[in-house]
């Protein structure tokens, strides 16, 4: 063997497990800035945010489990032009595609957990009393202050 045969054998599976570390602290950094911002969220908006995100999440997934029916669907119909790994290829599709169809009715039990969440803190904000004890003073201080600032 020639050794620049040796050193592509070598470095070869090197880069690529390198590639498939980078690839997997990406996500799980993803996956913890997601909880974090699902564990921060207070207002009405953060959650009306956080829905919309989980909604893209979904229509992305949908569409990634859309390519892979197609692409299991085409494995099963040639698959006498893949031989004996066409059983690979399709075993490996229909795990993707399992893979995505979880992650797309999670992400949208989180989207409606979040719509829900913000519905409710959007009624307890329609249902605060008009008036908060000592609003009054804060106003009249306010107008004072602009009274006084136009005088100038």
């Amino acid at each position: 063997m020639s050794i620049k045969l040796r050193k592509y054998l070598v470095v070869l599976p090197l880069l690529s497990l390198l590639v498939a570390c980078a690839q997997l602290g990406q996500l799980e950094a993803q996956i913890d800035d997601d909880r974090k911002l699902a564990q921060n969220a207070k207002t009405y908006s953060d959650h009306d945010k956080l829905a919309n995100y989980y909604d893209d999440v979904a229509k992305e997934m949908a569409a990634k489990a859309a390519e892979k029916k197609k692409a299991l669907q085409h494995y099963e119909d040639k698959s006498q032009y893949y031989g004996r790994g066409g059983q690979d290829f399709q075993s490996h599709a229909t795990a993707n595609l399992r893979y995505y169809e979880q992650a797309l009715q999670e992400a949208q039990k989180q989207a409606h957990f979040h719509r829900k969440i913000a519905a409710e803190l959007l009624q307890r904000e329609y249902a605060k009393p008009a008036e908060i004890p000592g609003q009054q003073d804060n106003l009249t201080i306010k107008t004072k202050k602009n009274l006084n600032s136009n005088n100038l």
